[in-house]
């Protein structure tokens, strides 16, 4: 058997190809996404080719606000796929299909550039087993693989891009290319100026080639290489010319996050000193006026100090010197850097499960054995091997490890130096292992380069077919009910990991998705009442199974509230149903509950080995509620049961008492249940002073439905956010109203009241 084959690449890069595709398209198997917010992302872009514009203001999202599209992503990330079905519709491909491969088209990409980067960088081998870890790495397939549709694919995929035209610098020996190779570094100026059109947080590319740059000229003063402190010069130049053309894209398609018209961005620009003018961006700001000349002093200074100083150990000393002080300038100059972990600050006192510090767990799921592999990739730096490159590559390791054990977000994007290092690593273990006879090399072999990879594919393989999506055909049912039998301007609420489904299934716009809501969670506890829904204009509130499964993420998510104190003690535990012979018996973990229907239903419950008898029980069953009498009852316990679905919620007066519960189980005015599929998902419509929006021909009636309201207030905006209108009307007595021919806008937002109190609020589209 020829072993050494497999490594051509012309077997080795179809072979790699072909891994990270099926990988990457086994969760297509799903008739729906993963996730919550693909379908944000999928309903603006159905929406704007309905319309045959890239229009910003989204009124099926914000709320009774509307959405500012532009002040979300730039452009591309929503243009790709659109392009992509644009494509592949000749082919009969949907353009829901054509969203769901897109992620792996360019995730598979990134693997190929990875490939032939590498390929140049080292050789056939270290290339293979590099790319081979990155195709069957969770923590790289996750975000790349068919129906989980995430920007921050792109800029991985870009930066793969750019190391591959570094590649194509550094690798040019011949010396008639000593200077033309340089043209190469045009490629990660261009790729790092595109990446900013895909994903709003682009800005890891620039530091990671900025690194590189900086890491390769102190490799070339270290190793005596001191042609190559040029290119460290011309790639940290190339970054700059990257940021300007990011700077002047992110006008024609959108600001990143610390975009001048972010607050996040005005805030970093604040704490970092900085005023926007030319460059509209805090970040690329900061780069350019800073980080980069920093980067070429530091750089120049190392080429002066090579003209004098060759001694390998005394250039070793300078370079650690220059790297303290640089790192103090730049934090003692900018203490705010110290908050990047937290995002500034604004992931402090809310922080989600992306932006916690990744634990063991985290990484073993996300990179399986590379992770004790890693070490391994040092064994480059053995005096006689170590190359330029290895520490150019060290720009993408260190930011990459530090990244990852910041955030759990960044396992992706630093799923490009795992497997570089691990694969890498594991060839330089076989290198330098002692010269062993046939049979024993043939052990090593088999031991380090095919069961060791082996296992990282068949870790890959098994944590993407567990992967399954969240929404069902409840939620889709439901959703699309609400569509159906619902106004065009009626506003949701419901938790916020649903409120992309909201936008997409039912078109419809809740007040919150996609980031946690202290108010929606202070509501569904009863600290917020029905006058503060109906002033956000809520028209129905969605309750569901799931809410019970994420109850404690809602106590959590009230307590941070500044202004409310959730100091009560609730207490719920669900509790599946485990048989129902003779009894119905409910069980999980400590928890025990044994009801035995009749004339008086017999329940008792074993809390951790404490036998109790609830005060109430609730059962439901066929599209009933009933209320059973007990034969005892000797606690504060209270118990929910649903016949339908075979589950139970124990939980304590406290909870049944929370706006959540009492909708699910026991519904009073003024809600109206209008929709249950038994015991998943209830939506309940808030009877209030409602406005119905009808649009005919060139007319805009407003419906008032139990018409108390005195006044209606109109603004309207165009596409762009700009408002161009203000006005309010008086409507006493009125149950229906035209809008006026003087209101101007695109995008009408309109609010109803009662006196001063705004019992009605929402925003629609005139056309």
């Amino acid at each position: 058997m020829d072993f050494e084959r497999i490594f051509k690449p012309k077997i080795a890069l179809p072979l790699i190809t072909i891994i990270a595709l099926i990988f990457r398209l086994i969760p297509l198997r799903f008739k729906y996404m993963l996730g919550y917010d693909p379908y944000f992302h999928l309903a603006y872009i159905e929406e704007a080719l309905k319309a045959g514009e890239w229009f910003n203001f989204l009124t099926i999202a914000g709320g009774p606000w509307g959405y500012q599209v532009g002040t979300f992503h730039p452009l591309g990330l929503w243009m790709t796929p659109a392009y992509v079905y644009k494509v592949l519709k000749v082919f009969g491909v949907s353009l829901y299909n054509a969203f769901r491969i897109t992620p792996v088209i360019f995730g598979v990409l990134t693997i190929v550039f990875f490939y032939l980067a590498l390929l140049k960088l080292y050789d056939e081998k270290r290339a293979f087993f590099a790319s081979l870890f990155l195709a069957v790495s969770f923590g790289h397939i996750f975000r790349s693989m068919a129906n989980y549709y995430r920007g921050d694919n792109y800029m991985l995929f870009w930066y793969s891009v750019a190391l591959f035209g570094i590649a194509l610098a550094v690798e040019k020996k011949h010396p008639r290319w000593r200077y033309r190779r340089m043209v190469f570094y045009i490629i990660p100026a261009l790729a790092s100026g595109f990446a900013a059109i895909f994903w709003q947080a682009y800005y890891p590319i620039f530091v990671f080639l900025l690194a590189n740059g900086i890491f390769l000229g102190v490799g070339a003063f270290l190793l005596g290489k001191d042609k190559y402190l040029l290119d460290g010069a011309v790639l940290a130049l190339s970054t700059a010319l990257g940021a300007l053309i990011a700077n002047f894209l992110g006008s024609k398609f959108g600001y990143g996050i610390l975009g001048y018209n972010r607050w996040l961005g005005k805030k970093v620009a604040e704490k970092l000193s900085s005023e926007f003018n030319t460059i509209k961006d805090a970040y690329l700001l900061f780069h350019l006026k800073y980080l980069v000349p920093l980067a070429l002093v530091g750089l120049f200074a190392l080429f002066v100090l090579s003209r004098v100083i060759k001694d390998k150990k005394q250039r070793a000393v300078i370079v650690a010197v220059l790297g303290v002080v640089g790192v103090y300038l730049l934090f003692a100059r900018f203490e705010a850097l110290k908050e990047l972990s937290t995002g500034f600050g604004i992931f402090k006192e809310a922080p989600i499960m992306e932006t916690r510090p990744s634990t063991f767990d985290d990484l073993w799921n996300a990179f399986a054995l590379s992770i004790f592999l890693i070490p391994l990739f040092f064994l480059r730096f053995r005096p006689r091997e170590v190359k330029v490159q290895d520490f150019m590559l060290l720009g993408l390791v260190l930011p990459s490890i530090y990244m990852i054990k910041t955030w759990t977000r960044f396992l992706f994007i630093g799923s490009m130096a795992i497997a570089l290092m691990a694969g890498v690593g594991l060839w330089e273990l076989y290198s330098v292992l002692p010269h062993l006879d046939k049979r024993k090399g043939l052990a090593v072999v088999l031991g380090l380069l095919v069961i060791i990879p082996g296992v990282n594919t068949a870790f890959g393989l098994e944590r993407v077919a567990k992967e399954k999506p969240f929404m069902n055909e409840q939620w889709e049912k439901a959703l699309r009910w609400l569509g159906e039998n619902s106004n065009e301007n009626d506003v949701i609420l419901a938790w916020w990991d649903y409120g992309h489904w909201v936008t997409y299934y039912a078109r419809r716009s809740p007040i919150v998705q996609g980031s946690p809501n202290t108010g929606v969670a202070l509501y569904y506890l009863g600290k917020l009442d029905e006058n503060w829904a109906m002033s956000l204009g809520v028209d129905y509130v969605i309750v569901s199974y799931y809410d019970f499964l994420k109850f404690g993420a809602i106590v959590d998510t009230a307590k941070r509230h500044p202004k409310y104190n959730v100091s009560e003690s609730y207490g719920l535990v669900l509790l599946p149903m485990t048989s129902s012979l003779g009894a119905l018996v409910f069980e999980r973990g400590g928890y025990r509950v044994i009801a035995k229907p009749g004339e008086e239903w017999n329940v008792v419950i074993n809390a951790n080995g404490q036998a109790l008898t609830p005060r109430e029980v609730y059962v439901e069953y066929k599209g009933e509620i009933i209320r059973p009498n007990l034969t005892s009852s000797n606690s504060n316990a209270y118990l929910y049961i649903n016949l339908n679905y075979k589950y139970a919620v124990l939980m304590n007066e406290e909870t049944l008492n929370t706006t959540l519960a009492r909708l699910f189980i026991r519904p009073e005015e003024p809600y109206e249940l209008v929709y249950s599929d038994g015991g998943v998902i209830k939506i309940l419509k808030l009877r209030h002073p409602n406005v119905e929006v009808e649009k005919t021909n060139s007319r805009v009636m407003f419906h008032f439905e139990n018409a108390t309201g005195t006044g209606l207030g109109i603004w309207g905006f165009l596409d762009n956010g700009t408002k161009v209108f203000e006005k309010w009307y008086g409507v006493k007595g009125l149950e229906e109203f035209e809008l006026p021919s003087e209101v101007n806008g695109t995008v009408i937002r309109y609010a109803y009241a009662v006196g001063k109190k705004i019992v009605d609020r929402g925003v629609f589209r005139k056309g």
